[in-house]
């Protein structure tokens, strides 16, 4: 089998190389490169290895760029430095990739899945990675724009304790009182990171840093103790339950 290895750093690379060879003898390596311009050049020059390892980020440029100016049919194993989070995106979305520091155990689930996944079409992982890895690097926003009389003041996300609607109106609340903004909760939970940010039913967002506990509620629900949040606000939907647990254990 012959491998292309796009990778910006070459101790990385060349670290890399070893551990594909000690899983699999019979790997060939056959080319090296570290930027978008000269891996656009070569796949154009009519490069045609049986499969990439390649980084996200590149010598100039982040490897999607790729994407948009060539296609690209051969299987592709993606290479990342990112945090949890992102990894868990990439999980979501049934990508192969190896998270560094690269281990020879990493390398080898890789290659496992790889071989298992032969049959996905190259094109359909591409999209979905590409869509995982906009979700990581969107800008979430980091306070809000409140009015108190006539004042006029701003809210550090990780200050909100909670936010809801009441009779069509959304609220942030914190510690220091309640201030009306002018966002809907579904504009707000593509605004907000949801690593911090959940919303739990109809009524509330609530933010992870402020939750004391969680109990067990009637009829397949939640129950969550928070300050300043009350009654039925304080119950996660049934609907939500699932995804309320991966919330919290991600």
């Amino acid at each position: 089998m012959k491998v292309v290895i796009v990778e910006d750093e070459r101790l990385s690379a060349e670290h890399l190389t070893l551990l594909i060879q000690k899983v699999e003898a019979n790997i060939e390596v056959i080319g090296y490169f570290d930027t978008v311009k000269g891996t656009i050049a070569a796949f154009k020059e009519g490069l045609k290895p049986d499969l990439i390892f390649m980084d996200i980020h590149l010598a100039d440029g982040n490897s999607f760029e790729l994407f948009s100016q060539i296609k690209i049919e051969i299987p592709i194993i993606f290479t990342t430095a990112f945090d949890n989070y992102a990894i868990q995106a990439f999980k979501q979305n049934s990508i192969d990739y190896l998270l560094k520091p690269i281990t020879l155990e990493d390398v080898q689930f890789a290659l496992n899945k790889y071989k298992k996944q032969a049959k996905v079409p190259n094109q359909q992982m591409i999209e979905s990675i590409t869509s995982a890895y906009q979700q990581i690097n969107k800008h979430f926003k980091t306070r809000f724009l409140v009015k108190s009389g006539n004042t006029i003041a701003t809210i550090q996300t990780e200050e909100i304790h909670f936010i809801e609607t009441k009779e069509s109106l959304s609220f942030l609340l914190i510690p220091k009182g309640r201030f009306p903004i002018d966002y809907t909760l579904d504009e707000l939970e593509t605004m907000l990171q949801p690593k911090d940010f959940f919303r739990i039913n109809r009524k509330v967002i609530v933010n992870i840093k402020f939750i004391e506990k969680v109990e067990t509620y009637f009829n397949g629900r939640l129950f969550i103790i928070s300050k300043q949040l009350e009654g039925d606000a304080r119950i996660v939907s049934r609907e939500r339950v699932n995804e309320f647990k991966k919330w919290l254990d991600n």
